[in-house]
């Protein structure tokens, strides 16, 4: 009996220290596998730093196409930091226009470069390329649907109504517009599309300050223009508060022989040698409309979106419009290969310092201000202005003809385009 009971307590003991051993031997293993795990990962938050902004750099940007499947709004690749859309270079692209002379019926004649004969397409095929991110094509899709029930207004010159043009043919691959309205001159004109009740006008107000014009079509003065420095001009200025987004420009007139007004009474003006009136420089006459219109912007306290556009370069060489000014260029310039001209500089200083100054304000009283530069792009086309082909078929009879030509507006498809691309990501991107 004793040797059954030894027996059986040595097989209990036995099979104890067995099971107890087991379990020393799991639970060293898990310690030692959660010591390794721990080094390795002290190591690598040593090695490799967590990115804000993880796996950016390594995802292929997306190009918004135009069709009816919408693509997202494309973050600049620049690992946080915004990106200036207004610095960078055009880079060939072989996709094809949004548009052309058969497929839209809103281009004039002037900047109809295909049906008037230009033989040559390079200028087509180039897109803009900021520095640090991609600008995606404009989306006319989720354009329309972002502006269902609003009101648009371009205000300015003969570029507004360029690049009116510009946007109704690329919005109108989604859906036509009806022409609501025009004047006896055509020079202010709106257009509605039906199924988003979205409103889009070109309004002509050259000085954005009031102003008497005596020009004919062909830009022929039969006198100095008569501009009003204090007074803005109410053809936009009345119908400001009905607009949700507008975008104003203004600079070229300002080369035009004119008399200056201030409080009804002539304080000088800008190349009028016939008379005997004191010659005031033009950057005095731009800066002061300028600021007369921020200052009426800031203190309306505006609710919607208001782009202010600067003025364009034009390419003549050789001359100028009247004097046998000439652009056969066939290639975008490169960087440096253009200077702005002295007046062309005048005015875009004038712009970007009282711009500079007014920002703070607009912000402070909820304006939301934006610069529409697009300058700086636009000085590097040479290529895609109308030149000769200004006129149908001009070389048709007479192959050294002699035909004004126009460098200062932008054949249509064209460059002008790209200003369209860039107010979607304005709009889209903050």
């Amino acid at each position: 009996m004793e040797n059954k009971i030894l027996y059986n307590w040595k097989s209990w003991w036995r099979a104890f220290n067995n099971h107890n051993f087991f379990a020393i031997k799991l639970g060293v293993s898990i310690l030692l596998v959660a010591l390794a795990f721990r080094i390795l990962f002290n190591r690598s938050l040593e090695l490799s730093p967590v990115s804000e902004t993880p796996f950016l750099e390594s995802v292929a940007p997306l190009i918004t196409v135009y069709s009816e499947t919408r693509a997202d709004h494309i973050s600049p690749q620049d690992n946080g930091a915004k990106c200036d859309l207004f610095d960078g270079d055009w880079i060939p692209d072989k996709t094809e226009p949004f548009y052309t002379n058969s497929t839209c019926e809103f281009i004039e004649q002037h900047q109809n470069c295909m049906k008037n004969g230009r033989p040559d397409r390079d200028y087509l095929y180039w897109r803009w390329k900021p520095r640090g991110c991609d600008l995606p094509r404009l989306d006319p899709w989720k354009f329309l649907d972002l502006m269902r029930n609003k009101s648009w207004a371009l205000i300015g010159d003969s570029i507004s109504r360029n690049h009116v043009q510009s946007l109704l043919c690329m919005l109108s691959v989604v859906e036509k517009p009806d022409h609501v309205y025009h004047d006896e001159g055509y020079k202010n004109r709106r257009w509605v599309f039906p199924s988003y009740n979205f409103s889009l006008a070109v309004l002509w107000s050259p000085f954005l300050a009031q102003a008497a014009i005596f020009e004919d079509i062909n830009g022929v003065a039969s006198s100095e223009i008569e501009l009003h420095l204090d007074k803005l001009d109410k053809n936009w200025t009345r119908q400001y508060n009905d607009l949700d987004y507008m975008i104003l420009s203004s600079g070229k007139w300002f080369v035009k022989g004119s008399i200056y007004y201030e409080n009804d009474q002539i304080l000088g003006c800008h190349f009028c040698p016939k008379r005997n009136i004191t010659e005031v420089e033009i950057k005095f006459a731009y800066r002061k409309v300028i600021r007369n219109v921020f200052s009426f912007i800031i203190a309306s306290k505006h609710k919607g979106i208001i782009f202010y556009r600067t003025s364009t370069p034009d390419h003549f060489e050789n001359g100028e419009w009247f004097s046998g000014g000439i652009c056969e260029r066939k290639l975008p310039a490169r960087h440096g290969e253009f200077e702005l001209k002295e007046l062309n500089r005048i005015l875009r200083d004038v712009e970007l310092e009282e711009f500079e100054k007014v920002s703070p304000k607009a912000a402070e009283n909820g304006v939301n201000l934006k610069l529409l530069d697009v300058n700086p792009l636009s000085l590097l086309r040479p290529d895609a202005h109308p030149g000769p082909y200004r006129f149908f078929q001009p070389f048709a009879k007479d192959k050294n003809a002699k035909v004004i030509s126009d460098c200062l507006h932008w054949c249509l498809p064209g460059p002008i385009d790209t200003w369209n691309d860039l107010l979607m990501e304005m709009l889209v991107g903050g």
